[in-house]
């Protein structure tokens, strides 16, 4: 018991504004069910993240946002026709006008952005960019991209002296590959920073130093827990 008169002090509450701001990333991936691996990878990087579900409304969807992720997806649709045997499963038409919006306000806003896969080629799309639609009939010398889960890796070689090579710490890096399409030439204020040992494109960001933006074509949510750590917090919660 506490001394006769006194009273025990109770130790002070802990104020809700003494506890740290996680800054909430978003996440777009429209009508559809998100891959718990995106989210579990920004929280465990110090992040909030906020899954954006619904179309229409894309600028006003960002408010209250520290940065955006646009994660893998669907194909492009073929600027040619292909043979028979090539399937793409093209890209819905309302989530690509949603997304293509989102990404542009965000760029406006000069929020910090990471593409992945679809994402990284969405980005070079909104640059102007060209592609490869499918790496085995336009690029028929070249490696295998399509790699089985979850050991499947290839090499990568990274740009020295880019925002990714910086971020991850190496000059070459193993990654896991689950695509055909790619990006053939990434557009205006976009520059290459790694490619695969066949010469594909690996890795996109911003030729300005002072943008944060990055375009991966590989998947770093299903990669180690260090690469993971490496890639969305340094990008999307320090920005350099």
């Amino acid at each position: 018991m506490a001394p006769s008169g006194r009273t025990r002090e109770e130790p002070p509450a802990r104020s809700l504004l003494s506890r740290p701001v996680r800054p909430r990333i978003g996440i777009s991936r429209p009508g559809l069910p998100l891959d718990a691996r995106y989210a579990d990878a920004i929280a465990e990087a110090g992040g909030e993240p906020v899954h954006l579900a619904e179309l229409g409304g894309a600028p006003a969807a960002l408010d209250g946002l520290a940065g955006l992720v646009i994660p893998g997806g669907a194909d492009f649709a073929p600027e040619r026709p292909y043979p028979a045997g090539v399937v793409f499963d093209v890209v819905p038409a309302a989530q690509l006008a949603f997304e293509r919006a989102l990404l542009m306000d965000a760029l406006a806003r000069r929020l910090p952005v990471l593409g992945i896969c679809y994402g990284m080629q969405l980005l070079a799309q909104l640059a102007g960019g060209s592609f490869v639609y499918d790496i085995p009939n336009d690029r028929p010398g070249a490696g295998a991209h399509r790699l089985p889960e979850p050991a499947g890796r290839h090499a990568v070689t990274l740009e020295p002296g880019s925002r990714l090579a910086r971020l991850l710490g190496a000059r070459e890096i193993a990654v896991n590959s689950s695509h055909h399409q790619a990006v053939d030439a990434p557009g205006s204020g976009l520059r290459v920073t790694a490619r695969a040992a066949d010469g594909l494109v690996e890795a996109i960001e911003a030729s300005d130093p002072d943008r944060v933006v990055l375009g991966v074509q590989w998947h770093p949510e299903r990669m180690e827990r260090a690469h993971r750590q490496r890639l969305f917090a340094g990008l999307l919660l320090r920005g350099r």
